[in-house]
């Protein structure tokens, strides 16, 4: 006799779990349960263990789906301030230059979130986790680099561990300090990551504030040289590392993070085939930020096809921040890596699980197999593919985070 703390039963599973067969992992006319936070059984009704039937709670998902709780694998959600202002200057004709040289773009989001109190970061964080916990996600990841100085890194840090603790999705923390030039170093790139590798990175390491190290790889930011000096401070902390790589040009930030072995290379429009090659043999995944995509009007798709040939990772994620993917909605992001991108439903739901658990590092979540957390979500749908073909019609029945039942709102 099995003791279970919760079935779910007259539900379908989409496992996202490659060890089963298909596309989704599906298993029909299916049930699962729980015990201690984790997935006690997850499979056919026929072959549930006998149980005490009138001791253990059960949920009835009316023939819906279960997935496994969708995962927000990059995103800048702690920050003050918006920059509606620059989005409309920009379709009244305003070009990035003139936004910039009046102290907008990054410059602003840096100034409000500096003046922005750990309260206020607070509200506006657990506002927007909120709003991603009434989509179905359980876990996200929120990296700092709005602050670009070691107090406001800090705090941002700070106050994304702590939406980790008051909240029920999930945290992880990145440290992004090697995000932009802040004022005070203009001109001197070198000085500044001087600061963020000898002095920023292993006081907020030290205070347990940083899960991984990322940088922004590009001509606008830092060198394939400099993030190298980054990633190998990370490596003396035991710290992984993914980058923002190959999203306005080749540079080679995707294949330094592959030669690290690192987690991730995030946009990656850029990419060429030796640095999907260089991924697929590190075992880096993609993540495709549709979002950031869309918003910027690019053209420049990245390399799907490559990526699929070499069997690279492809994870999905919204990217939220307030200039170039101001969107709280990984929903959205599932239909827009369809669309734009012409991932498969499969592919994309993939993404925001089972690969976007990977480009976190994280093994305990991101399928429904039996082991992992209890993180799962039932939708009202009659096949998987309906939550990338529509959106802003919420689905969602029930969210289950460690194994507790939670109000999404």
């Amino acid at each position: 006799m099995q003791h279970f703390d919760a079935i779910w039963h007259n539900v379908n599973i989409a496992s996202m779990d490659p060890q089963r067969p298909g596309s989704y992992g599906a298993v029909e006319q299916a049930v699962l349960a729980i015990r201690d936070g984790l997935i006690a059984f997850c499979g056919p009704r026929a072959d549930l263990p006998p149980y005490d039937a009138l001791a253990t709670p059960t949920f009835d998902g009316q023939g819906g789906w279960l997935l496994p709780g969708f995962i927000d694998c990059h995103t800048h959600l702690v920050y003050a301030g918006n920059r509606a202002n620059e989005f409309e200057l920009r379709l009244n004709g305003a070009t990035y230059q003139q936004i910039a040289e009046s102290g907008g773009g990054i410059k602003s989001t840096v100034a409000a979130t500096r003046a922005a109190s750990h309260e206020e970061l607070f509200v506006l964080g657990k506002n927007r986790l909120n709003a991603l916990l009434a989509q179905g996600v359980t876990c996200v990841e929120i990296k700092s680099g709005y602050g670009l100085d070691l107090a406001s890194e800090r705090k941002i840090l700070e106050v994304a561990r702590l939406l980790g603790e008051h909240h029920p999705i999930a945290i992880q923390t990145t440290f992004l300090g090697a995000h932009a030039l802040p004022p005070e170093y203009s001109g001197d790139s070198d000085g500044y990551v001087d600061l963020v590798v000898d002095s920023m990175l292993p006081e907020l390491h030290s205070a347990g504030l940083v899960d991984a190290v990322d940088v922004f790889c590009e001509g606008i930011g830092f060198s394939v040289a400099q993030s190298r000096r980054l990633f190998d401070k990370a490596r003396t902390l035991g710290l992984p590392v993914k980058a923002h790589a190959e999203q306005l040009s080749s540079l080679g930030g995707a294949s330094l993070v592959a030669e690290f072995g690192g987690l991730s290379a995030d946009h990656i429009e850029y990419l060429t085939e030796a640095d999907v090659a260089n991924m697929a043999s590190a075992g880096t995944v993609a993540v495709l930020l549709p979002g950031a995509y869309y918003f910027l009007r690019e053209t420049k798709m990245p390399p799907i096809d490559l990526l699929r040939q070499y069997q690279v990772p492809m994870a999905v994620s919204t990217d939220l921040n307030p200039g170039t993917s101001p969107l709280c909605n990984l929903p959205l992001m599932l239909n827009m890596a369809c669309t734009l991108f012409r991932l498969t439903p499969a592919e994309a739901l993939a993404g925001v699980t089972r690969h976007a658990a990977q480009a976190l590092g994280l093994t305990d979540r991101g399928m429904l197999r039996t082991g992992l957390r209890a993180d799962f979500a039932l939708y009202q749908v009659s096949q998987p593919a309906e939550l990338c073909y529509q959106f802003g019609v919420s689905q969602l029945r029930q969210l289950v985070i460690g194994g507790k039942v939670v109000n999404p709102g």
